[in-house]
């Protein structure tokens, strides 16, 4: 066996003080790294094409809007609601699915779209996309890209019992024109 020209190291050895400095080490790091926190980002737009953003607005609660809508003694059931910026102002809008709290059978829903005017705090429906006069039931609700979808239940004659939708359609909505335009998405089918 040859033996080495370079001396035996003493550092090449580990002990176990070189294990406790190691860790210790290691945690005065990740403990620094908890209080040392980079600023948040922020981007900034320079020169005469610049526009300042409106601040982020908190969308319309349904529970404190008024609905067209007829229940007598009974109140009134938020069954849905999705919160976006439908007409691209800058400000969300609040799609809201509401009935009766009927006893018993499927009370119609109807679907209002609400906003909050400037310098109020109530919100306001500024859309009717679905009128409960229409007998239909809403069974989901999204809202995407500010695109409003919804799958209906409906009936396909006065004789089915109220129960038992029989009829379902897709329905989708989207702001044209200064309107709520509805179109049928290419699946739309019946039960």
């Amino acid at each position: 066996m040859q033996q080495s020209a370079v001396p035996e190291l003493a550092h090449t050895h580990t002990r176990p003080i070189h294990w406790v400095a190691t860790a210790t080490a290691l945690a005065a790091v990740v403990a620094a790294s908890a209080f040392l926190q980079p600023e948040a980002a922020t981007a900034v737009q320079h020169g005469p094409e610049a526009k300042s953003a409106p601040a982020a607005a908190t969308p319309p609660d349904p529970a404190r809007a008024d609905f067209p809508l007829d229940c007598g003694p009974a109140k009134v059931i938020i069954q849905k609601k999705a919160s976006g910026d439908l007409d691209g102002d800058g400000r969300p809008e609040t799609v809201t699915v509401v009935r009766c709290d009927a006893g018993s059978g499927t009370p119609p829903s109807g679907v209002y779209v609400l906003t909050t005017p400037e310098g109020s705090s109530k919100p306001r429906v500024v859309a009717t996309l679905v009128d409960p006069k229409d007998r239909l039931s809403v069974e989901e609700l999204t809202l995407r890209d500010a695109t409003i979808t919804a799958t209906l239940l409906g009936y396909s004659s006065p004789d089915v019992p109220s129960c038992c939708p029989d009829v379902d359609e897709d329905a989708k909505w989207q702001w044209k024109n200064g309107s709520f335009m509805r179109s049928t998405p290419p699946a739309a089918q019946g039960m």
